[in-house]
């Protein structure tokens, strides 16, 4: 097999997707709208939407030895993602999460089970020439002893490293996730994560002060109100696309993914902002993460059809300071 362009570490789910009105309870359990079985996981729904749009991809994580496990990988080998260097578990899959939908909203909540983080990867685990033949290594913050070593390895052969820093509740960051930053290019995280990373409140101070820690670009994504993107010359400002929301289960994840498609192709920064948000806007008009993602005709199409009334916004950087 041709080495893939991009190569994650980090966590897929089997998810297990119900659209409902109101969540059950005891004495009213209600009934279900939709429900779906998806593929799941910040890393693996990364990849798979780099893959849709043409690239080489490669996962590496852990499976449980059941059907669910086979489940699980079988959905990665539909989005063409390589899984040769995904490692068995001799337990059953215990990455499975329950996605409750909002049918009013496209909201969601999720749960997984007490034993999901049982068993990680571990770094001996690691093929090195795997990892670091390719051009771009994304991580999710699982697995974080390994990411950190794949990220080492990346950092030392002059390739680039993203890191997806997912929401955080609170002021908590764990500490796994700090360290990761260290060794990170692209930081995309969710709304709340460089604020705890930083200690500022404020969204622009906090990827600043976030780009002294390690990453050249730093992008908060704030769901409906839209996208900041932070370098050391630089600030954009991209609005979210106006769409019919249906569930916004793993439009992070889709991102992230294309937003490292728009990084391969050389695109400017500001093109791969408005590309990255086109995308995940299109992932929330549909049921499901990974069922979600659109082809790359149609991300192209919805660009096109705003191109007249959208423009990503820049911002003089020296006015912040």
């Amino acid at each position: 097999m041709t080495s893939p362009t991009v190569v994650g570490v980090g966590l897929s789910t089997l998810d297990i997707v119900q659209r409902l009105e109101h969540l059950p309870t005891w004495d009213n359990p209600g009934r279900i709208d939709d429900i779906l079985f998806d593929g799941g996981g910040p890393a693996a729904t990364a990849l798979a939407t780099v893959s849709r749009f043409g690239e080489r991809t490669g996962f590496v994580g852990t499976v449980g030895n059941d059907w669910v496990g086979e489940v699980k990988l079988r959905s990665l080998r539909e989005h063409g993602v390589d899984v040769t260097r995904v490692r068995s578990r001799d337990q059953p899959e215990t990455q499975v999460i329950f996605c409750y939908v909002d049918s009013r909203s496209g909201e969601r909540i999720f749960s997984g089970s007490k034993d999901f983080g049982r068993d990680p990867l571990r770094v001996a685990e690691l093929d090195e020439a795997y990892i670091a033949g390719a051009e771009l290594l994304h991580m999710d913050g699982f697995h974080h002893e390994a990411a950190l070593q794949a990220a080492r390895w990346m950092k030392a052969a002059g390739k680039t490293v993203v890191l997806d820093g997912s929401a955080v509740s609170g002021n908590t960051l764990p500490p796994q996730f700090a360290a990761l930053v260290e060794f990170t290019d692209v930081l995309v995280c969710g709304d709340g994560f460089v604020q705890a990373l930083t200690g500022h409140d404020d969204d622009i101070a906090a990827a600043t002060s976030a780009l002294e820690r390690g990453p050249e670009i730093v992008v908060i994504t704030k769901g409906a109100e839209g996208s900041h993107l932070v370098t050391a010359s630089e600030r954009l400002v991209a609005p979210a696309f106006p769409i019919d929301v249906v569930d916004t289960t793993g439009a992070g994840d889709v991102f992230h993914g294309a937003f490292i498609y728009g990084l391969l192709q050389d695109w400017s920064l500001d093109q791969v902002l408005e590309f990255s948000s086109a995308t995940a806007a299109l992932a929330c008009t549909r049921l499901g993460g990974r069922a979600g993602i659109p082809t790359l005709a149609e991300v192209l199409l919805l660009l096109q059809e705003h191109a007249t009334t959208r423009r990503v916004q820049h911002h003089d950087r020296e006015a912040d300071r």
